[in-house]
């Protein structure tokens, strides 16, 4: 299949400091492109880029990141990314065996997974990208890029590369789309020569709202409404 999840985007006031710390967290290279600065991924790890816009609003974010057990233990990775800029959420304290709530240097939720779970084993230190969204998301994006669903349960929908790495869930009510693409965002990438067709094959599946900004970019809004 052609079409490629890339990345996902978050924006902020300040991209090149969030590209710094999360490049420091998971051991990437940055690498400046047009949409911001790309930390690519690997053998299933899902890139992540920073670009200009809003910053963090009062609200939590409707998508945040799961790291997992890898090259460092949970404790080895709070305190890294602690010394690194972020805070822990709340009152500072996670009970032992559980997982810990942070924030990091420009204010974005994510979480450090404890050690020996099981769900995210294997998947690499981005472990999960978790979304508030409804369970018709989750299938559009598994049949969008081949990624076969391996959890079902209640509401929550999760695909994987078949080639593992990290997860990508769903779970929740669907959440309230702006009009605005908002500050975070998928990026998918498609060969040039079949860019018409996946546009084509995205909307039967459920995308809409095709918009172009003559660039070779369009952007889409999937069943939720969300854009990317």
């Amino acid at each position: 299949m052609p079409l490629e999840l890339q990345s996902v985007t978050f924006e902020s006031a300040e991209p090149e400091r969030d590209a710094e710390f999360w490049a420091a967290v998971l051991g990437r290279s940055p690498q400046s492109d047009a949409g911001g600065i790309l930390l690519a991924g690997a053998e299933g790890q899902l890139g992540l880029r920073f670009a200009h816009g809003a910053a963090h609003a009062s609200d939590m974010n409707r998508l945040h990141l799961h790291l997992t057990e890898g090259v460092r233990t949970q404790r080895e990775t709070i305190a890294t990314c602690l010394a690194l800029g972020a805070r822990l959420r709340g009152n500072g304290h996670y009970p032992e065996n559980d997982c810990a709530y942070l924030a990091d240097v420009v204010g974005d939720e994510f979480c450090a997974i404890e050690d020996g779970n099981t769900y995210l084993a294997g998947c690499g230190t981005l472990g999960e990208v978790t979304i508030d969204g409804s369970r018709e998301v989750g299938i559009f994006w598994s049949e969008a890029l081949g990624w076969p669903l391996v959890w079902e349960v209640g509401d929550e929908r999760v695909i994987q590369s078949p080639v593992g790495g990290t997860k990508v869930a769903w779970g929740g009510e669907s959440v309230a789309a702006g009009p605005e693409k908002g500050r975070q965002y998928f990026v998918v990438t498609v060969p040039v020569d079949e860019f018409d067709d996946e546009v084509e094959r995205l909307t039967a599946l459920g995308a809409s709202s095709p918009v172009s900004d003559g660039s070779g970019e369009t952007t889409l809004r999937d069943p939720d409404g969300i854009a990317f």
